[in-house]
């Protein structure tokens, strides 16, 4: 069994809260908008295994390290993260068929900043976005993700809200 760790959207805010939530992780994945590259470090820091993808305002150090998807196994998971890949109902342009090529079980997005948990009964897989984790943006809650994956069952799904701090 795997404890996992998803947030997205930091726009190089660090939480100190992400270490209290995450420290029980085994992995933690960032789906995008990093913005500096410290937030892996300190990720790092927290948990050995970070797996980030690169979102449309990641440059430098980050788009050089993160690639704009990532697909992997975990736990018997086949897992398929992006920043920008729609959800379902409104997938972006040829990820539909992606996941179904690829028999996709979980997908992780970010971009939206709106936190959605939606299982797509058509592609048989549970899409996750974390919604926003920083301070940067319209969203009124941040939020971040934590699930276990124990061989090829996704379970004990819990959204963290985070407030955003007084000014």
């Amino acid at each position: 069994m795997r404890r996992i760790g998803i947030l997205s959207d930091t726009h190089s805010y660090w939480d100190e809260r992400y270490e209290k939530y995450f420290s029980c992780c085994d992995e933690i994945w960032h789906a995008g908008d990093i913005g500096d590259i410290s937030i892996l470090q300190r990720l790092r820091d927290i948990c050995p295994i970070v797996r980030a993808v690169a979102g449309n305002i990641d440059h430098g150090y980050v788009r050089r390290e993160c690639q704009e998807v990532e697909m992997f196994m975990a736990e018997g998971v086949k897992v398929w993260m992006t920043h920008i890949g729609g959800y379902p109902g409104k997938y972006a342009r040829g990820v539909k068929q992606i996941l179904r090529d690829n028999d996709i079980q979980l997908m992780v997005t970010g971009h939206s900043h709106i936190l959605k948990v939606i299982y797509d009964p058509d592609l048989k897989l549970l899409h996750v976005n974390p919604g926003a984790a920083g301070v940067q943006g319209w969203q009124q809650q941040r939020t971040l993700i934590r699930l276990s994956i124990d061989n090829g069952t996704i379970k004990d799904l819990e959204v963290i809200e985070l407030h955003k701090p007084i000014k």
